[in-house]
């Protein structure tokens, strides 16, 4: 079948080729009743724009900068190189990717570099985001400029941004418990509870989501109160070593954030790395290691490459005037034990 032309949708609406250019660019001029007998002709051809070919007529290339943490995070390292490996695969579509990190659990760091990046003026911006009035302020300014948001990983619903990409986080926390929960089975005890910080959404709204399971479903555990560990290895392994040595009964522990190896770390020093059912996020080379090995019990996973890929998708769409294809951009929950891990 012969592709449909913008000269088509032109005979179709009874308009000429430069009114069809001037709708599907927004540009002012067009009566709104000839708007609409445009977009009815391009719905009725499903006409396809070739905005490749468009941005190679204007000599227009996109710009869309990523701001993700620094640190020992290994899922965001992951995460960082994902966005590297698109500097590469992009350039060919006219879109030029770039990386800033930057300490994403220091609201003031993060809120500078945002305001920074807007200054360069980019198409727009891909960030994972703490939820704080200075972090939210300072992309809401970026909206105010016409600088498009996308959060990834952790949220900020309260912003002005255009698209979160991103697993439905209290599901995750969910889902992690009803795993620790049945594979700890009848045996009563307290559970260890671990996040980055509670000022990334998706930890807070994964610790929501564990409690909730956790107290209905099965109340012959204790949850312990959450210890932060800013998703530092190092950190992480001296809570989880407090937590074996001060808690005798433990009988689980479920890290809602990263510095995994860390817990693994203190199980296995402590000799427990069999008897403590441990859940953690994120399949990482030391998550796959501990999996392998038995101290880790079950991962709940999130793609890195999909998360990238599908952030730049959302930013190409909104700079081109297209819509996202829903289905395709949302971020499953992958569930990993040892006998299924890739």
């Amino acid at each position: 079948m012969a592709r449909v032309t913008i000269q088509d949708v032109a005979r179709e609406a009874a308009v000429s080729a430069a009114t069809v250019d001037r709708v599907l660019n927004r540009r002012e001029g067009v009566r709104p009743s000839t708007v609409a007998r445009v977009e009815n002709a391009i719905r009725r051809l499903n006409y396809q724009p070739d905005r490749l070919a468009a941005r190679l007529a204007r000599s227009r290339d996109y710009r869309f900068v990523f701001v993700l943490p620094s640190g020992t995070n290994t899922f965001m390292q992951n995460l960082a190189a994902e966005v590297e490996d698109a500097t590469g695969r992009m350039v060919p579509e006219r879109v030029i990717v770039e990386l800033v990190s930057v300490d994403v659990f220091d609201a003031e760091k993060l809120s500078e570099a945002l305001e920074q990046v807007g200054t360069t003026r980019p198409d727009g911006v891909g960030v994972v985001a703490l939820d704080h009035p200075m972090v939210r302020e300072a992309m809401n300014a970026l909206s105010d400029a016409g600088v498009p948001v996308v959060t990834l990983v952790s949220d900020v619903p309260n912003a002005r941004r255009i698209h979160h990409v991103g697993i439905d986080n209290s599901a995750a926390g969910r889902t992690a418990a009803t795993l620790l929960g049945r594979f700890v089975g009848t045996r009563r005890g307290k559970v260890g509870l671990i996040a980055g910080s509670l000022f990334l959404r998706d930890h807070a709204e994964r610790q929501y989501g564990f409690e909730q399971v956790m107290h209905r479903e099965f109340a012959h555990l204790q949850v312990l109160p959450v210890r932060e560990g800013r998703d530092d290895y190092l950190r992480n392994e001296e809570v989880a070593a407090q937590l074996l040595e001060e808690t005798t009964d433990l009988v689980g522990i479920y890290n809602a954030g990263a510095g995994n190896r860390g817990v693994i770390a203190a199980l296995e020093a402590a000799g427990r790395g069999r008897d403590v059912v441990y859940v953690a996020h994120e399949l990482t080379q030391f998550t796959r290691r501990g999996l392998v090995r038995g101290t880790v019990d079950a991962i709940i996973n999130q793609d890195p490459g999909h998360e990238v890929r599908s952030a730049i998708r959302v930013l190409t769409a909104h700079a081109d005037g297209t819509p996202i294809v829903t289905s395709q951009e949302r971020i499953r929950i992958d569930i990993f034990i040892r006998d299924n891990v890739p």
